[in-house]
Parts: structure tokens; C-alpha cells; sequence
């Protein structure tokens, strides 16, 4: 029934397809030079975790997620409680009066817990990036829902800070922390508040998707940062911290200009590392047949950007890493009344590929963290990001891919000399990636395209394929055979070939 239903989520490009068949296309020759390493990669391949009620404990579809967060059990797992929930993201929901305050972590303790049980033994990277909306300045108090599962896009309200200085928004960060890492903290008022947690924080993110060009400038993001830092580590000195989180970085470019500059800092301020987002974005009137060219040209301009902004931290800060810890695809029917009815089941396949592309090309530039987004999504919080089908509570294509490519590509891999071959329009049709790894040669391949093409390969005789593909459906990579020294993609594959 599933791979019936993928097949005729593909019967819209059916004739775009038939053009390479009925002109007898050729395979695709991949050619790799072992012996020539381009570059070792530094390339780390995650997840990011965004809180939402189905990650509520006891929920089925959380349940599952977990379980498969555990199973693929990757390092900088990015975990973000944030704005549209704000029971569930904001330790202190109202100020502290001289007779009380409003910490409360029952609902926040028992999503972080499983989110840390299914992380134990991996590094992870902490983002609470809703700030308390008392914090700000407000023609009027900011409300919210009584209900925790209550979706408000309307809490995040105010640009200029009670307190100038920055000390009550660093105070608050760093109590919050203290909750996890210190057994508890003392509150506003000299209460000592309990909760017996000794947690460690490898890295702790800096508020996320800040919108420079209406509510923050690059300076007032930079003194917000080392408000925050310098709180947090006096009361966990080992934690590193991640800056930016920037949604659109093509649109901001001033504030890597700004924020890598050291001389803008506190003294002693780590910039231990940056992130920023990219999710292909479709228009409306595109389908499928049209999304497999604008998802991947799409990416070509995030990859340039990428290139501009590197060259910028090499320049200002060589020491500061990098990890683009968003990746992935938003259609313009989420979180509409449209939403409820899944893309083609094609799509995921697709958004697999893509994130295949993308760690492909960000191993090249030596990232050192490729983030694909998110767990779970779905109908009204941005099904298309989802990782898991929603409606079986299964883990989807997109998963898959990134399990993948985890299990089989690291940081130290070698990345040999590769390049597809053959007829202008077809070549780039398939991505390929050569590494070799401590366990062997290994070759990492995406389909970028709606239809089945097959590539030759050196020593197909000896070699391995997995693939995640329409096949394989809401399971596992599928293991495949090269028959007379070629492969045979499916539409959308993505393969690791081994020798």
C-alpha cells in the first residue's frame, strides 16, 4: 500500500520522467580518485528537537520520536522549547514581586528529562530561545494561553529591555541553567529553589531567528549575547556557546561582520561557535515536478552564502565554528488549513535527497555541524519539517536519510576527487560524494530528480549499497546489488555505496 501510494504521488511527472527513457538514456559514470584527497571533513550530520505538545510525555508520537533520537544517537542535538508554547519554553511567565515569584519548571522538567534521556552519552546544544516577554517594554503585560497545548504566535512582543544593562535577562538565563546544572538557584527574592538536577550543558545557543532588521540591531543582539554568556558561565564554566541563529543569513550579512569582530565584545567572551538557517521554500502554484528544481537551486544560493560568510569568520574569528543547525523544507501550505492533507509521499524522499545534497556540499566547505530540521512537525506546526510520519508514528524518509548518513560519514573521513559524467543536462541529476573512512571507501549518492537513473561504478562487483528511497517507504535503508557494473537509483534515492 505505501510504495502504491509513493508511486502515484510520482504519476504527476510521469511525462517530465519518460524524456531521458524514451531517448535511451546512458548511465551516469562516476569517477573517483582515491589517491586525492579534496579535503577532510569536519562535518558532523544532526537533528534539531522542537518542543511541541506531542513530545509531552506518554504521548505515542513522542514516544516513538524518542526512541528513534536514541537509535540514531547523533552528537549537537539541538533542543528548542520556543515562543508558540509558552508553558512549555518560559521558566518565569510573570516578574517577581517583593512577595513572590512565578518559577515553575512542572511542565518544562518532564520534556527536557526525555529529551536528555534520549541524548544521554551525546553532546547536545540547549536553545530556551523565548525570553520572558516582562523582560521588555510593553505598552501593556503580555498574555498567554492558560492551556500549555495552546498555540499563540503573539507572546514575543517589545524590541527595548526593562534593564538596559542587560542583567536582569542574563539573571534570568542563568538561574534557568543553574535548574539543570546546580541542583537548583536562588530566586529574585533570596529563595533557594531545589530541583536535584546535576546535568551538563556543552552548549548553550543565544536566542534564535532574531529578526535584525526590526527588532534587534547587530549591537544590541551582541550586548544581549554577552549578557547571557557572562551569566551562564559563572554558573557552568564548562558550557560553550553557539551565536546568531540567524533565520535568513543572505539578508543579514552586516551582523557577521559585526558579531565575529571580538573587538565588539566584553573581554574574555567566547565566540565558540555560529549558526544559521536555510529551508527551501516552493511558491504556491509549484508542484513536485517543479520542486525537484527549485528545492536544489534554491540551495545552490544557501551554498554561496555559505562561502561569503565563511570567508568572513576565517578572516575575524578562524577559532569559531560553525553548525547550520536548520535544514530542511517549508511548503507554503503548512500551518494553513491546507496542511492537514500530506504532500505527495514522493516529498519525503525529495527532502531526504536534498538534505543528502546539502551535507555533501557543507563536508566540502568543512562545517563543522549540518543540522537537518525537525523531529516532529505536524498539521498546524510546519508538517512539511516533520521527520516522522505523524500519522503512523513511524519514522519518515527524511529520518532515514539522516540515519544513513550518520551511520556511515564522520568527522576525519576524507573526501576523494569525484565527478559524475555524462550528457550536460543529465549530470547534474545525481549528486556524489567519495569519503574514505576509517571502515573503507565508501560513496554517498542523491537522486535529485523525479525519475529512476542508473550510474556506473568502479568495482561494482565488490561493492555494498543501502538506499533510503520509494521503496523502502517509512522504514530503513534497503540493501541493493549493482548488476553489469551499474546502479540503479530510484527517484530521489539516496545510497551509500562500500567497499
Amino acid at each position: 500500500m505505501e510504495q502504491e501510494k509513493w508511486k502515484q504521488g510520482l504519476l504527476a511527472t510521469f511525462l517530465v520522467a519518460a524524456v531521458p527513457m524514451l531517448y535511451g538514456q546512458k548511465p551516469l559514470d562516476v569517477k573517483v580518485q582515491w589517491g586525492k584527497t579534496d579535503v577532510v571533513s569536519k562535518s558532523t550530520p544532526t537533528l534539531q528537537v522542537v518542543v511541541n505538545p506531542p513530545l509531552r510525555p506518554g504521548q505515542p508520537l513522542g514516544v516513538a520520536a524518542y526512541k528513534a533520537v536514541k537509535e540514531l544517537g547523533a552528537d549537537y542535538v539541538r533542543y528548542v522549547p520556543w515562543l508558540p508554547y509558552p508553558k512549555l519554553a518560559v521558566a518565569e511567565l510573570e516578574p517577581p514581586t517583593a512577595q513572590k515569584t512565578s518559577w515553575d519548571f512542572s511542565l518544562i522538567d518532564p520534556m527536557t528529562k526525555d529529551f536528555l534521556a534520549a541524548t544521554d552519552g551525546h553532546s547536545t546544544i540547549l536553545n530556551f530561545s523565548t525570553i520572558p516577554a516582562w523582560l521588555f517594554k510593553t505598552e501593556k503585560p503580555v498574555t498567554y494561553p492558560a492551556d500549555p497545548n495552546e498555540v499563540t504566535w503573539h507572546y514575543t512582543q517589545g524590541t527595548e529591555l526593562q534593564d538596559p544593562s542587560g542583567k536582569e535577562l542574563g539573571d534570568y538565563y542563568a538561574r534557568l541553567v543553574s535548574w539543570y546544572v546546580n541542583g537548583g538557584f536562588t530566586d529574585e527574592n533570596g529563595v533557594r529553589h531545589e530541583s536535584g538536577y546535576h546535568y551538563k550543558v556543552p552548549y548553550w545557543e543565544v536566542l534564535n531567528e532574531v529578526d535584525f532588521e526590526h527588532s534587534m540591531t547587530p549591537q544590541q543582539y551582541t550586548d544581549r549575547y554577552d549578557a547571557i554568556v557572562t551569566a551562564i558561565h559563572k554558573v557552568s564554566p564548562e558550557t560553550k556557546f553557539v551565536g546568531l541563529a540567524l533565520a535568513m543569513p543572505s539578508h543579514n550579512p552586516e551582523i557577521f561582520e559585526y558579531f565575529l569582530n571580538h573587538n565588539h565584545h566584553r573581554p574574555g567572551i567566547p565566540l565558540d561557535m555560529i549558526s544559521y538557517h536555510f529551508y527551501a521554500s516552493p511558491t504556491a502554484s509549484e508542484t513536485i515536478d517543479n520542486w525537484q528544481y527549485s528545492f536544489f537551486n534554491q540551495a545552490d544560493g544557501f551554498l554561496n552564502t555559505v562561502r561569503y560568510i565563511e570567508s568572513i569568520r576565517k578572516r575575524l574569528s578562524p577559532e569559531t565554528r560553525t553548525t547550520c543547525d536548520e535544514l530542511g523544507v517549508i511548503l507554503p501550505t503548512d500551518n494553513t488549513p491546507q496542511d492537514n492533507v500530506p504532500p505527495p509521499a514522493a516529498y519525503w524522499n525529495l527532502a531526504g535527497s536534498l538534505y543528502a545534497y546539502l551535507y555533501i556540499e557543507l563536508a566540502q566547505q568543512q562545517i563543522d555541524v549540518v543540522g537537518e530540521s525537525q523531529l516532529i512537525g505536524y498539521p498546524t506546526q510546519f508538517p512539511s519539517v516533520s521527520m516522522m510520519n505523524w500519522q503512523n508514528n513511524k519514522p519518515n524518509a527524511r529520518y532515514w536519510v539522516l540515519k544513513l548518513i550518520k551511520d556511515n560519514f564522520h568527522p576525519g573521513d576524507k573526501l576523494a576527487a569525484t565527478n559524475v559524467e555524462g550528457r550536460n543536462q543529465d549530470a547534474g541529476s545525481v549528486a556524489a560524494q567519495a569519503f574514505v573512512t576509517p571502515s573503507g571507501h565508501k560513496l554517498l549518492l542523491a537522486n535529485k530528480r523525479a525519475w529512476a537513473t542508473d550510474v556506473t561504478l568502479p568495482d561494482a562487483d565488490k561493492a555494498s549499497v543501502v538506499a533510503v528511497d520509494g521503496e523502502s517507504g517509512d522504514g530503513p535503508a534497503r540493501s541493493l546489488k549493482p548488476e553489469g557494473g551499474k546502479l540503479h537509483l530510484e527517484p530521489f534515492a539516496v545510497a551509500v555505496v562500500s567497499w
